[in-house]
């Protein structure tokens, strides 16, 4: 990580990025590494991006030409919204409660999806899957976590919070995550047939809509899916 060489500040940004090596580095990727270091450092100048593209390439900054410096300003331009995510095991605390409220759908007979939105530490809004029950399409657990934490903090607005949820969010709970403005989304299991995170399309990284919300998921999928097979299981085992 030291050809070309990188600002000893740089360095160590890096390291509590995980990115320890040119391998590392590949594996984030110079634009997803770059928006992450200026996350962390107003300080981090463009020369900071042409020194990682050049650690990928293997090449040297000043053979970083005109065309190809203006390709990689479109891509940092085009790039969904970065953000430092938690560490895991703070995630996977943060999970076990939208599981729990999962749960909750389960027990009503709907589909176990649950969520949570978490403000400074503290749960401020909690939902489940209550469509059936109401009698309304748009109760999904993003949407009832997402109107309680409005509610207590009075304001549609949530841009310093963190919604957890269990399945990667549909079109409809996905706009409204970016509406809310809500800083970071965590989900579990991926959704192959609605999921609007990137498995069937990805507003998350649409720039057409103005997003402000940073993505991941993965996050205790196992549980999450294990949960969901189980609920469709015995759907199927009712109809035999």
């Amino acid at each position: 990580m030291t050809t070309p060489p990188l600002p000893h500040k740089t360095i160590t940004i890096l390291k509590q990025l995980d990115i320890h090596n040119v391998e590392d580095l590949q594996r984030r990727g110079p634009i997803t590494t770059f928006l992450q270091l200026r996350n962390m450092s107003t300080g981090t100048t463009e020369r900071v991006l042409w020194q990682l593209i050049a650690l990928v390439e293997n090449c040297s900054v000043q053979s970083i030409g005109t065309k190809e410096k203006e390709y990689w300003r479109q891509q940092l331009k085009q790039h969904p919204p970065v953000a430092i995510f938690p560490a895991k095991e703070n995630m996977e605390s943060w999970m076990r409660h939208a599981l729990m409220a999962a749960h909750q759908a389960q027990l009503l007979g709907e589909v176990p999806v649950g969520a949570v939105v978490v403000y400074k530490n503290n749960i401020i809004g909690l939902g489940y899957n209550r469509c059936i029950t109401d009698h309304n399409v748009s109760y999904h657990a993003e949407i009832q976590a997402l109107t309680e934490a409005s509610q207590k903090q009075r304001n549609y607005r949530l841009q310093e919070c963190d919604v957890y949820v269990t399945l990667e969010p549909c079109a409809m709970c996905a706009s409204a995550l970016i509406q809310a403005r809500v800083h970071r989304v965590i989900y579990g299991a991926r959704e192959p047939k609605t999921g609007a995170a990137g498995s069937v399309i990805d507003l998350f990284s649409n720039r057409q809509l103005n997003s402000h919300t940073a993505i991941l998921g993965g996050v205790m999928a196992e549980e999450s899916q294990q949960l969901l097979q189980q609920f469709f299981h015995h759907k199927r085992q009712q109809k035999i």
